[in-house]
């Protein structure tokens, strides 16, 4: 992968000193991407947890991988694969999709690539000056998409802890739990989020978002994501609270701002029947793994 400013290096060098690495975020939500195109990497748990512990390794919200495109197309310019930092696999991330996507383009000078993710290709583009849109896909709200554990009215999940109460549940690679208030400063989403995130409702865990509507077109937005943070910014959160505010009728248009703790990104329900979410990224610093890391 290309970051402007490196310098390029023989690969026999640089996997003498650890396989190389870039950090980056999108809104404070932060990666460290390994490039496996040329060199396979399958981390174990443990050295996914050491590596995005912020004590003892690099510090990161996900560990993203790159990989081949398995469609054999030169549509698909690689496979990213995404790992929360307690090792589980994750099908979705959008800001993760941005960063990666602002490399690619980089690498190539195209202007649009295509990723393959286990959620679905995703479509990105160039937006200006470090500033990326997704394609994220298409939303799910199906009960057994999200999924649930038994058969309910997506549009109300009847779940509540405390203050929230009353979500939509839908999915967009990942699942979410949509929580709407009249003042989000008032909520202790630290303290609700870790009830919410494991309820018997969700098998497979859920990410929790709790919206205020601030405007005809803004809203402010916290998520408590899985597997137990509260984040500064969720792609996919931010994707999933403009559609439930959309699906009960609280907003009436498309293109919705997105304000989160770190900042905005911009939201739009397409015609089809899916997200495209446009937002930043940053380069933080480039490095290499330590050579436990390394394939045996």
């Amino acid at each position: 992968m290309k970051v402007q400013g490196a310098k390029k290096r023989d690969i026999s060098d640089t996997l003498e000193r650890g396989r190389p690495f870039v950090k980056m975020h999108g809104l404070r939500n932060d990666f460290v991407i390994v490039d496996a195109r040329q060199t396979a990497y399958r981390p174990s748990v443990q050295e996914t947890l050491s590596i995005c512990d912020r004590h003892v390794g690099i510090g990161a919200d996900e560990l993203l991988i790159i990989e081949p495109a398995r469609q054999k197309s030169t549509i698909h310019y690689a496979f990213m694969r995404i790992l929360n930092p307690d090792g589980r696999e994750v099908e979705a991330c959008g800001n993760a999709t941005r960063c990666v996507a602002w490399l690619f383009m980089q690498e190539s000078g195209k202007s649009t690539v295509t990723i393959e993710t286990l959620g679905g290709t995703l479509v990105c583009q160039r937006k200006g000056e470090k500033r990326v849109n997704v394609n994220m896909g298409y939303l799910r709200t199906h009960w057994q998409d999200i999924p649930l554990s038994k058969k309910m009215d997506t549009l109300h999940l009847k779940i509540s802890a405390g203050p929230l109460k009353d979500p939509v549940g839908m999915n967009i690679g990942n699942p979410h739990a949509v929580f709407f208030v009249k003042d989000l400063k008032k909520i202790d989403l630290r303290q609700w989020g870790p009830i919410l995130q494991s309820h018997a409702l969700f098998p497979e865990e859920a990410n929790i978002g709790v919206v205020q509507i601030t405007g005809e077109m803004t809203i402010d937005l916290s998520v408590w994501e899985r597997p137990g943070k509260l984040t500064t910014a969720c792609g996919t959160g931010a994707c999933a609270a403009v559609a439930a505010a959309h699906r009960r009728g609280l907003i009436d248009h498309r293109k919705v701002e997105v304000n989160m703790p770190a900042g905005r990104v911009d939201v739009e329900l397409m015609e089809d029947g899916s997200v495209e979410m446009t937002g930043p990224v940053e380069v933080c610093f480039t490095g290499f793994l330590p050579k436990l890391s390394m394939p045996h």
